[in-house]
């Protein structure tokens, strides 16, 4: 069905959305859904891709802030359809929360709802990505947690050296998801790479000349499991 090789177009084309805008009460950098809908909106377009939420949950309550004024408080359960030109589809479920002291509470919700909801289904990378191992949340000394077992490299010094951390690029993902389950490997991935478009690897290719490489395994494979030789 079409939505899957477009959805893949729009995770080709579409690059890295860092943290632009500031939050003035509380100082830290967040990404705006006005950036994610502009780095979108033109991946959307071309790869003929449109998105139709539904609102399936709603919950409002009003709170007072720590100046006796009053805020409205919203979280909405959100079911977002993204539709190819075929008419095939996927949807994604997340849900969004705002407030504010007028009448957009619900509006904020759903700008939230469909910002991470974007960024989750279309593996989006962010610039200032934390991985969530590099946190440890302080433990309460009413229990004590195990200690979580690491991964190290060791060189001739018996002492463990610094933990290693593998970070993979979105083509490395998406070549691994396609791959799984199959006797194809990335290095085939950069043997075509170097035949057909003389580069060193598929991270060394243009995103058109990744989309072709792509399209190339893709179709391999589903030969393969349809039993054509």
């Amino acid at each position: 069905m079409n939505i899957y090789q477009a959805m893949r177009g729009v995770m080709t084309e579409v690059g890295a959305i860092g943290k632009d805008k500031k939050n003035q009460q509380q100082g830290f950098m967040y990404r705006g859904v006005d950036d994610v809908m502009n780095a979108l909106q033109p991946a959307f377009v071309h790869n003929n891709i449109f998105v139709v939420p539904e609102v399936l949950e709603q919950t409002r309550e009003e709170r007072t802030t720590k100046n006796g004024g009053q805020l409205l408080y919203s979280i909405l359960k959100v079911k977002f359809t993204f539709y190819a030109d075929d008419g095939s589809f996927v949807s994604a479920t997340v849900i969004g929360e705002g407030m504010d002291s007028a009448d957009k509470a619900s509006n904020k919700a759903m700008s939230v709802a469909f910002k991470y909801a974007c960024f989750q289904v279309f593996c989006i990378p962010t610039e200032e990505m934390v991985d969530p191992d590099s946190e440890t949340p302080q433990q309460s000394t009413r229990a004590a947690a195990a200690p979580k077992p690491v991964r190290r490299a060791y060189n001739n010094d018996p002492k463990p050296q610094q933990e290693v951390r593998e970070v993979k690029s979105q083509r490395q993902l998406q070549l691994e998801y396609l791959m799984q389950g199959t006797a194809h490997t990335l290095e085939e991935a950069n043997i075509v790479a170097q035949k057909c478009y003389k580069a060193k690897s598929f991270e060394d290719l243009s995103n058109g000349q990744f989309g072709e490489l792509y399209d190339r395994l893709q179709n391999k494979i589903k030969e393969e499991k349809q039993g054509v030789k």
